[in-house]
């Protein structure tokens, strides 16, 4: 009676410690570009809305990240490099997080990266993503 049970649960323990060791793996240098990317594309949208009555934030590049894009490193520097907003923490932590994008990418993530495209439109007037039916 035991042994048979012990025959059928063993596969169930080993892959469930399978699943487990899968999930706590690090994150590679490709979704750590990718999470932060998005992070600072949102966080840039969040302060567009929320800092509407700065007039400083009319003017800074807009900040829509494509790591696909080849384009995006002229943007990051772009960003980085523009002298206006300096006095808002908001804007200032995002030119670091953007930064710290532009740094991974060209060191530590370079040979990670593959380039699709080189539209530089794409980044300033990026294609709405479609809505989904419910």
């Amino acid at each position: 009676k035991f042994p048979i049970m012990k025959v059928l649960l063993s596969p169930i323990v080993l892959l469930s410690a399978a699943a487990l060791i899968a999930s706590a793996a690090p994150p590679t240098c490709y979704s750590r570009l990718l999470a932060l990317s998005k992070e600072i594309t949102e966080s840039f949208k969040e302060l567009q809305t929320s800092k509407a009555e700065e007039s400083c934030l009319e003017m800074l590049p807009r900040m829509y990240l494509d790591i696909h894009n080849y384009c995006v490193l002229a943007k990051l520097r772009e960003f980085v490099a523009y002298p206006g907003c300096d006095r808002l923490l908001e804007v200032s932590e995002l030119k670091e997080k953007a930064r710290s994008l532009y740094t991974i990418m060209i060191s530590y993530c370079r040979r990670d990266l593959v380039f699709l495209t080189d539209d530089c439109n794409a980044l300033e007037n990026p294609i709405p993503t479609p809505i989904e039916p419910s």
